[in-house]
This record gives C-alpha cells, structure tokens and sequence, in this order.
C-alpha cells in the first residue's frame, strides 16, 4: 500500500477488489451508461447489488460520459455507491476532460451526503481503453484539484485489481501528488 496526505486527506493505492471495501462509505461504480450490469467493475458490483440496485439506478439512465450518480449500497456493507461513466478512450471527446469530471463529480457526490471515505477503481482503463498511466494522472490531478474544497471527505482509496495496474498508480501518485 503506498499513501499520501493531500489538505487533511489520506489518499491510498492498494491492490485489490473494489467490493470487499467494508470500512469505506461508499465505493465507485466504473458504470455503463446504463447503469446495469456490464463487464469488470460494473459486473461485480451488480452480481451483488442486484436485483435491488438496478432498480435504483434505472430512475437515472441513462447517463453521459463524465456524469456519476449516487445510489444506497444494497447487499454491501458500505452506506454509496457512486456510479461514474467514464470515456470510451478515442471515441468520447476530450477524454481528459471527461475522466476528470468523474472524479470531481464523484467526490462532490461523496461530500455532498456526508460521506468520509470513498474507494474508487481505475475508471475507463479496461473495457474503454484508456491507457492506465494517463487515466491515473487524470484521476490525481482531479483530486489534488478538488481536495481543498471537500468537507466530509477524508479518505480517498485507489482499489487496483492488477498487480500492473497497481503499480501505475502507485507511480502516478507519487508524481502527481507527492511532487
């Protein structure tokens, strides 16, 4: 585990799976513009949030790129879920811009409902193609940019499930964040 202190906010890099997060308020869905159940993150979240949590998300679907939305963590031990739709790399323009929002939209969401910790996965880095040392230096920068103005936040944790993946953010926040 690699951490850093950023204005009063811990900010992790571990190597796991984002639904076994217990002591984490809430947890990011990498989401379909749907918001049902999709492949990687999307697929292991709704394997146990479901049927409960597609009929939560489909008041909101579908979403656009950028967008995230809260909804109750049915069948988790964690209060959210915040579900994100990350860019489709090469095809939702500009992809820096979009990745970014998520972040930012998804930590506003997390302070908005008092929520202190937040575990978040790689967003758009599998199925969506965006090469993981760029998506993770997006990702640090939205949270440097944003960490001076959250409230509740205090505890912000990136869930790798890849030991490659792992290691890119472990890289990424020490440049990015440690600099």
């Amino acid at each position: 585990m690699k951490k850093i202190e950023l204005n009063n906010i811990k900010i992790e890099v571990v190597q796991g799976d984002i639904v076994k997060q217990p002591e984490f308020t809430a947890i990011v869905n990498a989401a379909n513009a749907h918001l049902k159940m999709g492949d990687g993150v999307a697929g292991a979240i709704h394997r146990i949030g479901d049927p409960e949590l597609t009929r939560l998300t489909s008041a909101f679907a579908p979403i656009k790129p950028g967008d995230s939305i809260i909804t109750s963590a049915p069948n988790f031990p964690n209060k959210f879920i915040i579900h994100c739709l990350g860019p489709v790399y090469g095809r939702d323009k500009p992809e820096e811009k979009i990745l970014r929002n998520c972040y930012i939209n998804a930590l506003n969401l997390a302070d908005e409902n008092s929520a202190e910790s937040v575990a978040f996965p790689a967003i758009s880095t599998g199925a969506f193609g965006y090469p993981s040392e760029e998506a993770a230096k997006v990702a640090f920068r939205a949270i440097k940019a944003i960490s001076g103005n959250l409230t509740f936040v205090k505890r912000i944790r990136f869930v790798l499930w890849s030991e490659l993946d792992y290691n890119i953010h472990r890289k990424m926040l020490t440049i990015v964040l440690d600099a």
